[in-house]
């Protein structure tokens, strides 16, 4: 994985920090928090409407009597809701500010005649309008479960704030309610209805107004994330996946991460010349590539620099997850990204890999009790397996699945058995003693991707709950064994995270500050599998091969870590799976990628 870095001289190199917004979007973002917060304040809050703070509230869109206490929550939550788009330059963002402002100087000025208002509204408005080229920033991927997410959150922030508003008029409150009164009196006056608690004089009319616009905003919204075009994530199309295996054909074996872009929810960006390629999903916002750009080396600087492009368009933050020391290197050098080491990728170099010895006595022993218990192991291509075999290990792989949804992204394939991967390996362990179950002997599978023409990346470990412990093991060394007569001479393992950490943290003499660390890592390995990743690695004696995670700012790293965790499917914001609509059929191949499948292999 090793190489020279391609170079650009005689060309200018565009630096991109990020999307980070520029100052203006910055400085209206934050302004129209302020207002939104304040116009909050103002409709919410009875003293604060008579303090000395009112001399400033009262200039803000609708803060005054009944129907301005409504508006100005309405204006106060919008503006809260715009702020976040106006940061990130997005377009909508933008117009719908412009519309809002105005729609607030009038209500204003129809209800209190205010000049003053709608000088402040015209202020705040002309920024907008004077940059107005600063926000060009197109939609996020989206669809309308959105919807149901707004209705959820909105409606919580809805009777949060709702319980509020109930709550500071109490010395006009007629009697004591008991918390549930109140609680009863949010809900009912979300939808429109009188509630259980009473206030003397207008206060009643404020109260009822406010919370009627808490709960129109929140239908509105919400009818409106329901009813708006889709702008579904970009997948793979099959003009792409073609050009993307004919780089992998004469660069494949550059990068074990390579053949994983072939994801087809991936989407993907070309160089100019068509020689190179960047993979990406865009989750939360983050623009995620794994792995190393594919294709030749000299025609990566392009590719990234489409890719870049391509998040500053949309305003996302670009993140590379899992590229290796040359990629970091180009990434840091052609964006002026920043780098930092995530863990180490486990090689075993087949032609080292031995059973004998003291270091390998634990997986010898499993191994040959294993096979004394009746199971045999059986490595071969994809293209050398029946479709009835096939499909059995297909069912196999997903009902032995532990979790709702399939795990992995920058190491994981996400298919078993396509046309066009022929040349994957499976390997699969059997017990012909035991009687047929739905899958019939089959107990355990392990599936690899092609890793040029001499190696394969581990994509899949599946195995039966109730087959003997140590199934992958027998399988690793079954795929080891036979890869003389298979042509491949090197095997990429599990990434295991902050493995030098964990390494180093158990040495003796280790400072207090990584025994620390360490002893965090072993915490969270509880529910992320970081420690046991490692050891399972470590049983084979391969060696460490450095993966990067490159980013904009060390502010975004929450962001980006949340993002590869919903992509690897270790946070899952989506239904249960029995509630999901059941997923349409993978793509079929043309028989074109097919065939160069097929004749690749």
């Amino acid at each position: 994985m090793s190489g020279g870095v391609p170079s650009r001289t005689g060309r200018t190199r565009r630096i991109f920090r990020g999307p980070s917004p520029e100052a203006v979007p910055a400085l209206i973002a934050r302004a129209c928090t302020l207002v939104g917060l304040l116009d909050i304040a103002a409709g919410v809050f009875p003293r604060f409407r008579h303090s000395r703070m009112h001399a400033l509230a009262e200039v803000l869109p609708g803060s005054f009597g009944p129907f301005a206490a409504a508006l100005s929550l309405s204006v106060g939550v919008l503006l809260l809701l715009l702020a976040h788009g106006l940061r990130r330059r997005k377009r909508r963002a933008w117009r719908a500010a412009v519309l809002l402002l105005p729609v607030g100087a009038a209500a204003q000025f129809a209800y209190r005649h205010s000049v003053i208002g709608v000088v402040i509204s015209a202020a705040l408005l002309a920024p907008l309008l004077r940059h107005r080229d600063e926000f060009t920033a197109l939609p996020d991927p989206r669809s309308r479960w959105r919807a149901l997410a707004n209705f959820v959150l909105m409606g919580a922030g809805s009777l949060v704030l709702g319980l509020v508003i109930v709550s500071v008029h109490e010395n006009r409150m007629i009697g004591d309610p008991s918390l549930a009164d109140r609680i009863t009196h949010v809900l009912y006056g979300l939808v429109g209805f009188e509630g259980p608690v009473d206030y003397a004089g207008p206060t009643s009319w404020t109260v009822a107004f406010s919370l009627g616009a808490l709960g129109w905003l929140t239908a509105v919204t919400t009818v409106y994330l329901a009813f708006r075009p889709e702008h579904p994530a970009a997948r793979l199309t099959e003009n792409d996946e073609a050009r993307l295996r004919v780089l992998l054909d004469r660069h494949g074996g550059r990068d074990s991460l390579g053949h994983f872009a072939l994801r087809r929810d991936k989407a993907v960006v070309f160089s100019p010349s068509g020689k190179a390629a960047v993979t990406y999903r865009v989750v939360s916002g983050v623009m995620l590539a794994s792995g190393d750009p594919i294709g030749d080396v000299e025609a990566w600087p392009g590719a990234i620099e489409r890719f870049m492009d391509e998040a500053r368009a949309h305003s996302w933050t670009p993140a590379v997850m899992g590229c290796s020391e040359t990629g970091g290197e180009v990434w840091t050098r052609e964006t002026g990204l920043d780098a930092l080491e995530l863990g180490d990728e486990a090689v075993v170099d087949v032609a080292d890999f031995s059973l004998c010895g003291r270091a390998m006595r634990n997986v010898r022993q499993m191994v040959k009790r294993i096979e004394r218990a009746g199971y045999e192991t059986r490595v071969r291509r994809i293209r050398d397996l029946g479709e009835g075999e096939l499909d059995r290990i297909r069912r196999a792989a997903e009902d032995w699945r532990g979790t709702d949804t399939e795990r992995g992204f920058s190491m994981a394939l996400g298919r078993i058995g396509d046309p066009s991967d022929g040349n994957c390996l499976i390997a699969t362990a059997h017990k012909t003693d035991d009687p047929p179950g739905p899958y019939g002997d089959l107990k355990a599978v392990l599936h690899f991707v092609p890793w040029g023409t001499d190696g394969v990346s581990l994509d899949l470990m599946r195995r039966d709950r109730a087959a003997d412990p140590g199934m992958n093991e027998l399988l690793i060394v079954a795929a080891l064994q036979a890869s003389p007569r298979l042509g491949i001479d090197r095997i990429s393992l599990n990434f295991a995270m902050f493995r030098a950490a964990l390494a180093r943290g158990e040495k003796i003499g280790a400072g207090p500050v990584l025994r620390a660390w360490r002893g965090l890592l072993v915490f969270l390995s509880r529910w992320f599998q970081i420690e046991s990743l490692y050891k399972f690695n470590a049983k084979f004696r391969p060696r460490w091969e450095p993966r990067f995670v490159v980013y904009a700012s060390p502010r975004d790293l929450p962001r980006i870590g949340f993002a590869a965790m919903q992509a690897e499917g270790f946070v899952n914001l989506a239904l249960p799976r029995v509630l999901r609509r059941r997923a349409p059929a993978p793509r079929p191949c043309t028989h074109a990628v097919a065939e160069r499948g097929v004749r690749a292999a």
